[in-house]
């Protein structure tokens, strides 16, 4: 039993019970582990979610920097942040539900820690908006807002997408970038 199989199923036993509902009974039960046993590999629920989030972060951090960092315009490297987030939150659908709905079960100290992980995410997302803006590309009034709305649309994705749906991830992505771009008027 390995620390990133306990982290793997407790993803798991949060994204179907909830943070509160779970217990480190479920967890232990979830790796066939006895409640004690757990707590020699880790110390607390409030332990699990932090590294959690942070396990998160650090793989969207990781992904989304990179088209960040390219050279391109502002609209490709849009485009191509959106398919990579939604195609990351398909693909890790357990610790994607974890970092947008439990995040707001961390403890004062731990979520002290965790905002400024979370703050360089969003910025990849309002650094993209201001290249588009000073390439002439986009009209944006307000870079934070729309940078939070575009990441709102694209994270509730995960209450109703379904990987045997009408639609894959990546053609949905695209159909988010199209809106994004294009907007709805003719």
């Amino acid at each position: 039993m390995t620390r990133e199989d306990i982290l793997e199923a407790a993803a798991q036993v949060f994204r179907q019970k909830g943070f509160h509902g779970a217990s480190m009974a479920d967890i232990a039960e979830a790796v066939n582990l006895q409640k004690a046993s757990l707590y020699h590999h880790v110390s607390s629920k409030q332990e699990i979610l932090f590294e959690l989030l942070d396990q998160a972060l650090q793989l969207l951090l990781e992904r989304i920097s990179s088209i960040s960092a390219q050279t391109i315009s502002a609209d490709r490297k849009l485009r191509l942040m959106v398919r990579e987030y939604l195609q990351i939150l398909a693909d890790n659908i357990d610790l994607a539900a974890v970092l947008l709905f439990e995040h707001r079960a961390l403890e004062r100290r731990q979520h002290a820690r965790h905002v400024p992980n979370r703050d360089k995410f969003e910025l990849l997302w309002r650094n993209v908006l201001a290249q588009g803006v000073e390439e002439g590309t986009f009209r944006c009034d307000d870079v934070p807002l729309t940078a939070r709305a575009i990441l709102g649309l694209l994270n509730w994705t995960i209450t109703w997408y379904r990987s045997d749906g009408e639609k894959t991830i990546q053609q949905i992505a695209d159909d988010y970038a199209s809106l994004l771009l294009n907007g709805l008027l003719k």
